[in-house]
C-alpha cells in the first residue's frame, strides 16, 4: 500500500488541516458532528505538491485512487458517476491550509452532459432546473478550468434575456435555458478550438487539474507573498456531492456570519437567495434576503439553522463563515471556516469570546492578525465609496492608510498649500530625499514613481503615520512637473487623488474617509499582549513629537534616533553645509559650534517626551552630499553666504560625488575623517541629557550612544574613544557620575561575523536589517524593486526581503553575531532598529534568537507589541 492522497470526508477531522485544507477539515470535522454535509471526499495538499513534481501531471497511482474514492462516494449517495438514469453530480472546490481568496473559483454541476441533462430534467420533473444546472456548469468549467472568461456568456446570457424582453435569469423558461447552453458549447468550441467534453471523468480531471495550476495564479502568489504563505503548502480539491439550491421556491442558498463581521455585534448575519447556486449570491448577480426573512419562509429550517450556527461557533470557539443550501425544504451545510472580519470587529469578537467563557487571554491574543491594527490606527476609506471607486493604478502600498488631497509635484509647493493655504495635498514625486521632509510632514498623503517598501519615502511615512504608496513606475510625470498620467488618464497639479496605503491602489478623484478609532476593546487586547510578552518594544524617533506619539501606542524607549534627520530644516542646514565645505578642521568646528545648541535641544526635547526611558542615539550615519544643494540657484545662494566663488563650491560639491553612496563615505567613517563631528554629537547628547537629569532628578537617564556601520573593531575602538573621552569630561566637569553606553549597528555582514571581536568595545548591539538586508544580497534597496517582481514570479524569492527578514541569509548572520556577542559580553544588550521591527514574523524570529527588544515606527509599535505577545505564547505551547 503506498501513500495515501485521497480522504473521505468521514476519515478526517479538524487536525488533518495541513494535509486536508481548511475547507476539507472543516467538512470532515462537521461530518463527524454528524451535521447535515453532502458526503464528499479530499484530494490532500501533498496530492497538489506531487502533481508538481511530476511536471505538472496527475500521476497513475493517485489517478486510480480518485476513481476509487468515486466508486466509494457512488455507494454512500446511491448514485453513478455518468449513468444516465441515475447520475452522480458534484461540485469542485479548491481548499488550501490558510484561507486564499484569488484561489480557484467553485464549479458546481459537474458530471453533466447531453445524455444525463436529459434523464435528470425526466427524473427530477423540472426541465427548467436540469437546463439551468447544465448550462451553469458549462460556463463555470469554460471560465474556471478552460479560462474562457466569463463575460462572452454574461452577454449571452443579457442577448437572450432582452431577445424574450424578460430582466431576470429566472425569467428564462427551460427551453430558453436548453438553447443558451447549446450557444455556451458553441462559444466554448470557438474559443478552445474542440469539443465541450462529455465523458464525467474528463470533467473531473480537469476540474482537479484546475485547482492546482490555480496555486500557482499571479493572484495566488501575490496573496502568499503578502501574508507569509510558503508555496510548498499547496492546495487541496475537495470533490463533494451536489445538492440543488435552484430546483424550486422551495430550495435556496445563502451565506451567514455567526456574528457581524463589519461590527462584530453578536447575532446572526447573512443572506440567502432562493431558487438559486451559490455564486448567485456571491457574485450580487440577484439581490438577496437578510437572513431573518428565512424565518417566515421556513421557520423549520431556520431553526435547525440557528441551532447549527450556535454549535458550530461554540465547537470552533470563534465567529463561523458557513455555506449553505436548502434542497426542496432540507438544509445541507456546504462550509464553515472561520470568518475573515473587519480590524475593529476582531478585536470585539476576541474579547466578547474571553467574556463568554469560550476562550482565554492568550488564546484571544493569538487570534488577532497583528497586521490588521493598522486599519485602527490609520484613516480608512469610507467602503461603500470605495466599492463604486476605480483605480487608475496600483504601486506598493509602503505606508498604511488612506489619503485624499491636491496634486502637488515638490515639497516647497507641499508646505504653502498645506501650510499657508490651508489645502490637503497629495505629494507626488519621482522619489523623496531628506530634504522634501517639511513637504513630507504637511502632505496627506506621498506617491513615488520609484523604491520600494524601504525607500526613503516608505521609511519617513511609516515613521510619521502617512500614508504612502511606492514605486508605481508606470506614472509618467511630464516635463514641467506639473501633470503626470497614469491608467490613460491625465493629473494636473491641484486635481484630487485617493491613494491606499495598504493595498497600494491610487484612484483620480476624491474619496470619502473615516477616521481612525480605537475603541476600549483595543486597549484591553493590548494589555493582555503585554502580560504575556517577553520582548520589550521601542520605536525609531526623531522628534519629541513622534515619540510621543510612539509612548502613546505603548513603546518603551527609543531605539533609533536618526540624528541627520535633524538638520534638514531651514536654520540648520545652512550650518551643516557651512560645516561640509569648510578647508580647515577650525572652520569646520566653527561650523560645528553653531550645530551644538541645535542638536542639545534636539536631544533635551527627545529626553523629556521619553520620561527617563531608554534613548538609542545614531552618530550621523548618510553621505555628505545629501545635505549639498543641486539646483543652479541654490548653489549661488550658498556659495554667496560662504563668501566664496561658486566655481569653486561646484568643484567641492563635485569632489564629493560617489559612484556607489550607500557604500562609500558615510557612517563611522565620517568620524574617522573628521573627529569634530563625533565630538559635537557626543557633546550635544550628554548636555542634554545632564540638563534634562538634574530637572528631574526622579529619572534615570543613561545616553546609549550608537556608532553606525561599524565593520572593524579598531574602527569602532577609535570612534568610541572620540566619545568616552568627550563624554567623561562632560560628566565629571558637572559633577555627577551619569553612566552612558556605547555601541554599535551591526549591519555590515563583517561586524556580524566578528561580532566576538566587536562586542569587546560595544556595549550593546543594534541590528540595522534595512543595511545588512541589503548588504547580504548585493541588492540596492531603493533599486530592486524593479527586478524582484521577476524574482517573485519565477517563485526564486517568496516574499521581500526588505518587507520580511530572510531567515536563512539575512537571519544567519544575526544569529552569529548574537552568539559570538554573548560569549565575549554576556550581559550584552541586543536589539533591532530596521523596518523588520514592525513586521509580526520578523518579531517572532528576533524572539527566538534571544534580543531583548524590537524598535519600529511609531504606528507600528502595537503591532509589534502584540506580535511579541503572539510569538510568547507560541514558545510555551
Amino acid at each position: 500500500m503506498g501513500k495515501k492522497f485521497v480522504y473521505l470526508f468521514s476519515e478526517g477531522d479538524a487536525s488533518m488541516r495541513n494535509l486536508l485544507g481548511g475547507k476539507g477539515a472543516n467538512l470532515a470535522e462537521m461530518t463527524g458532528l454528524g451535521m447535515p454535509v453532502p458526503q464528499g471526499f479530499t484530494i490532500s495538499t501533498e496530492a497538489c505538491t506531487q502533481y508538481y513534481e511530476d511536471g505538472e501531471r496527475i500521476n497513475d497511482d493517485i489517478r486510480a485512487e480518485i476513481l476509487g474514492y468515486i466508486e466509494k462516494l457512488e455507494g454512500i449517495m446511491g448514485k453513478k458517476f455518468g449513468d444516465p438514469n441515475n447520475p452522480l453530480l458534484v461540485s469542485v472546490r479548491s481548499g488550501a491550509r490558510a484561507s486564499m481568496p484569488g484561489m480557484m473559483d467553485t464549479i458546481l454541476n459537474l458530471g453533466l452532459n447531453e445524455t444525463v441533462v436529459v434523464s435528470f430534467a425526466e427524473k427530477t420533473g423540472n426541465p427548467r432546473f436540469a437546463y439551468d444546472s447544465y448550462r451553469r456548469f458549462i460556463q463555470m468549467y469554460s471560465d474556471v478550468v478552460m479560462e474562457v472568461g466569463k463575460k462572452f456568456f454574461e452577454e449571452l446570457i443579457d442577448k437572450m434575456k432582452e431577445d424574450r424582453g424578460v430582466s431576470l435569469d429566472t425569467e428564462l423558461t427551460a427551453d430558453d435555458l436548453k438553447e443558451l447552453a447549446g450557444q455556451f458549447k458553441a462559444e466554448y468550441k470557438e474559443k478552445i478550438g474542440e469539443d465541450f467534453p462529455e465523458n464525467p471523468v474528463d470533467q473531473l480531471f480537469g476540474a482537479i487539474k484546475a485547482v492546482f495550476r490555480s496555486w500557482n495564479n499571479d493572484r495566488a502568489i501575490y496573496y502568499r507573498r503578502m501574508n507569509d504563505i510558503p508555496a510548498s503548502w499547496g492546495t487541496a480539491v475537495n470533490v463533494q456531492a451536489m445538492v440543488f439550491g435552484n430546483m424550486g421556491d422551495t430550495s435556496g442558498t445563502g451565506v451567514a456570519f455567526s456574528r457581524d463581521p463589519a461590527t462584530g455585534e453578536t447575532g446572526l448575519y447573512g443572506e440567502f437567495l432562493m431558487n438559486a447556486q451559490g455564486e448567485d449570491v456571491v457574485a450580487g448577480i440577484r439581490t438577496p434576503e437578510p437572513i431573518t426573512a428565512l424565518q417566515e419562509q421556513n421557520p423549520e429550517v431556520y431553526g435547525q439553522f440557528v441551532d447549527i450556527v450556535q454549535k458550530l461557533e461554540d465547537h470552533y470557539r470563534d465567529m463561523q463563515d458557513m455555506e449553505f443550501t436548502i434542497e426542496e425544504g432540507k438544509l445541507y451545510m456546504l462550509q464553515t471556516r472561520n470568518g475573515k472580519r473587519t480590524a475593529a470587529a476582531a478585536v470585539k469578537i476576541a474579547c466578547d469570546l474571553v467574556d463568554e467563557g469560550k476562550i482565554t487571554e492568550q488564546q484571544a491574543v493569538s487570534m488577532i492578525d497583528p497586521k490588521q491594527l493598522d486599519a485602527l490606527l490609520h484613516p480608512q476609506f469610507d467602503s461603500d465609496a470605495l466599492k463604486k471607486a476605480t483605480p487608475i493604478g496600483q504601486g506598493l502600498g509602503a505606508s498604511p492608510g488612506a489619503a485624499v488631497g491636491q496634486v502637488v509635484f515638490t515639497a516647497e509647493d507641499a508646505t504653502r498649500w498645506a501650510k499657508d493655504d490651508g489645502k490637503k495635498v497629495v505629494l507626488v514625486r519621482l522619489e523623496t530625499s531628506p530634504e522634501d521632509i517639511e513637504g513630507m510632514n504637511y502632505a496627506e498623503g506621498i506617491l513615488t514613481v520609484r523604491g520600494g517598501r524601504t525607500s526613503h519615502a516608505a521609511v519617513v511615512a511609516r515613521g510619521m503615520g502617512t500614508c504612502c504608496v511606492a514605486g508605481l513606475g508606470e506614472i509618467k510625470i511630464a516635463d514641467d512637473e506639473k501633470s503626470f498620467i497614469l491608467g490613460g488618464k491625465t493629473i494636473s497639479e491641484g486635481d484630487f487623488i485617493s491613494l491606499d496605503g495598504t493595498t497600494g491602489n491610487v484612484y483620480g478623484e476624491a474619496i470619502g474617509i473615516v477616521p481612525a478609532s480605537i475603541s476600549g476593546y483595543f486597549d484591553r487586547i493590548m494589555e493582555w499582549a503585554d502580560k504575556y510578552r517577553t520582548l520589550k518594544v521601542r520605536t525609531n524617533a526623531d522628534t519629541p513629537h513622534d515619540a510621543q506619539q510612539a509612548k502613546k501606542f505603548g513603546a518603551e524607549g527609543i531605539g533609533l534616533c536618526r540624528t541627520e534627520h535633524m538638520f534638514f530644516e531651514a536654520d540648520r542646514i545652512a550650518a551643516i553645509r557651512e560645516m561640509i565645505v569648510a578647508e580647515t578642521v577650525e572652520q569646520r568646528k566653527t561650523a560645528l559650534a553653531k550645530l551644538l545648541p541645535m542638536q542639545r535641544g534636539d536631544f533635551e526635547g527627545l529626553y523629556e517626551a521619553m520620561e527617563g526611558l531608554p534613548i538609542t542615539i545614531r552618530l550621523l550615519d548618510p553621505p555628505l552630499h545629501e545635505f549639498l544643494p543641486t539646483e543652479e540657484d541654490d548653489i549661488q545662494a550658498l556659495a554667496k553666504d560662504m563668501g566664496i566663488n561658486v566655481a569653486d563650491l561646484k568643484a567641492k560639491i563635485a569632489s564629493l560625488h560617489e559612484f556607489n553612496p550607500m557604500m562609500g563615505h558615510r557612517g563611522c567613517r565620517l568620524d574617522v575623517t573628521y573627529p569634530e563631528i563625533g565630538e559635537m554629537q557626543t557633546r550635544g547628547i550628554i548636555e542634554a541629557a545632564l540638563n534634562v537629569q538634574k530637572k528631574h532628578p526622579e529619572w534615570t537617564i543613561v545616553p546609549e550612544i550608537m556608532v553606525p556601520l561599524v565593520g572593524e573593531l579598531k574602527e569602532l575602538q577609535y570612534v568610541k574613544d572620540i566619545i568616552t573621552s568627550t563624554a567623561d569630561q562632560i560628566i565629571a566637569d558637572s559633577g555627577t557620575d551619569m553612566k552612558y553606553l556605547v555601541g554599535t549597528m551591526i549591519e555590515i555582514p563583517r561586524a556580524a561575523i566578528t561580532a566576538d571581536e566587536i562586542a569587546e568595545a560595544a556595549e550593546f548591539f543594534s541590528f540595522g536589517t534595512n543595511d545588512l538586508t541589503q548588504m547580504t544580497f548585493g541588492f540596492s534597496r531603493d533599486d530592486a524593486g524593479s527586478f524582484l517582481d521577476s524574482y517573485y514570479e519565477k517563485q526564486i524569492y517568496e516574499s521581500d526581503p526588505f518587507a520580511r527578514l530572510d531567515r536563512d541569509g539575512v537571519g544567519k548572520l544575526v544569529r552569529t553575531a548574537v552568539e559570538l556577542g554573548k560569549k565575549t559580553r554576556p550581559d550584552i544588550k541586543l536589539g533591532i532598529c530596521g523596518e523588520h521591527g514592525g513586521d509580526p514574523s520578523s518579531v517572532e524570529f528576533c524572539h527566538e534568537v534571544g534580543l531583548a527588544y524590537v524598535s519600529c515606527s511609531p504606528f507600528r509599535v502595537p503591532i509589534a507589541r502584540l506580535a511579541a505577545a503572539q510569538a510568547a505564547i507560541k514558545d510555551q505551547k
